[in-house]
């Protein structure tokens, strides 16, 4: 028994090793290839590798888990396109693209002004009856849809402003640059979504999918709110990095 149980051990450290192998070369046929790009069938590409298909597929499973490989039933297994890191810093999302080599965009799903009412009265310091800009915006980076974002700004924070004034445009930037008034402060919530029917087919994603749901309020430097925005960001795109620090001294 115990021979057997040894025999079993050094199998399955072969089998180990060779996942690994197979893994590395798959890896490496990743970087050749472009996000979106099809992997050969599997049959191929176990011919090619010289492994079991079974051997190959749990290589796959890894990646797909890693999200580095996305499964379409039906379709195959493609390349994924690589995530955004966000650290929690005070930026806007053109900001933020750049600073990772991207282009930032936005597209202009509709806009209207209407009073406050109650709810967004509460979150935006405003009159119930006071006019508020509200401009759902498709959030872009390099043309590929990254966020939903839905704005809402006080009108007598940033008088005449329009949607269309927002199409590839950031927010803060037009704000600082056309009124004076540059965003100093503000608060800000993540945490875990699923993508509804409408918010999916906006991002390009499935409905149902993962996603990180922001949602903020920021102020201008004589205290007054500028903005409260909710954005609905891919989770298949985007990722979230905190730096944290022992004994309680945070760094922001």
């Amino acid at each position: 028994m115990l021979y057997q149980w040894s025999m079993t051990s050094v199998d399955a450290g072969r089998d180990t090793a060779k996942q690994r192998r197979v893994r590395a070369s798959l890896v490496e046929l990743i970087a050749t290839l472009s996000p979106g790009e099809p992997l050969p069938v599997e049959r191929e590409l176990a011919r090619d590798l010289g492994v079991a298909r079974m051997t190959l597929r749990r290589a796959v499973d890894q990646l797909v888990a890693e999200e580095r490989l996305i499964r379409r039933q039906g379709s195959g297994t493609f390349v994924a396109s690589p995530k955004v890191t966000q650290r929690l810093t005070a930026t806007s999302f053109s900001a933020d693209m750049r600073a990772r080599g991207l282009r930032p965009g936005g597209h202009t799903v509709f806009a209207r002004v209407s009073p406050a009412g109650m709810m967004r009265a509460g979150l935006l310091g405003v009159p119930p009856h006071a006019n508020v800009l509200h401009v759902r915006r498709v959030r872009t980076a390099d043309d590929e849809p990254m966020a939903l974002e839905d704005l809402h700004v006080p009108c007598e924070v940033a008088p005449g402003l329009t949607g269309q004034d927002l199409e590839d445009t950031s927010f803060y930037e037009l704000l600082a640059a056309r009124y004076g008034t540059p965003i100093v402060a503000g608060t800000q919530t993540v945490e875990p979504c699923l993508t509804s029917v409408e918010e999916a087919e906006l991002l390009g994603a499935e409905a149902g999918a993962p996603a990180f749901l922001f949602e903020r309020t920021s102020r201008v430097a004589d205290g007054r709110i500028a903005e409260f925005v909710r954005s609905v960001y891919r989770g298949d795109r985007y990722r979230i990095v905190v730096d944290i620090f022992p004994g309680g001294s945070a760094r922001h």
